[in-house]
């Protein structure tokens, strides 16, 4: 395995160890992955990111969630979610509102508008990911998924 990988960076030298050549086939299954998934999201004009944060605001439901409560559940890190909440906002696809009693924290909510729009991408990428992994038994995913979550467990 260890060749394709290679050939795909097309790197020709041995790498420096298991745990070298495990991090690049992570970061470029990753990337193969993240890629397939932002074709399909440019067609509704949105980010990988800014789908995350939609998703995230519709799983919270009316009540919302503050800027560091959105940032804290992304699936990827964004260093700059206030800016990505404006952009969000400017669209219609969420609001955001000041706490009455502490002016400093704000509310996002996701709007009528955000939640028709991913709604719509729901059956989509639900498509998409089974197309992506469809080479794959159940159990192997499952043993996958555990791996990784292995992997960031000793990251903690």
């Amino acid at each position: 395995m260890a060749r394709r990988l290679q050939a795909e960076i097309k790197q020709k030298a041995p790498f420096a160890g298991i745990e070298e050549e495990v991090y690049l086939n992570v970061l470029k299954t990753g990337d193969v992955l993240s890629q397939s998934v932002e074709t399909l999201l440019r067609t509704s004009g949105l980010s990988l990111t800014q789908y995350n944060v939609l998703r995230i605001l519709r799983g919270a439901g009316d009540a919302g969630l503050t800027c560091g409560e959105t940032a804290q559940r992304m699936v990827t890190h964004d260093p700059d979610v206030t800016r990505l909440l404006d952009r969000l906002e400017r669209r219609g696809l969420i609001t955001r509102s000041r706490d009455a009693r502490d002016r400093r924290v704000v509310t996002a909510r996701i709007t009528r508008e955000g939640l028709r729009l991913i709604a719509a991408l729901d059956k989509p990428l639900a498509a998409l990911q089974r197309r992506l992994f469809r080479h794959m038994p159940h159990q192997e995913l499952k043993k996958l998924s555990s791996l990784l979550e292995k992997v960031r467990a000793g990251m903690e």
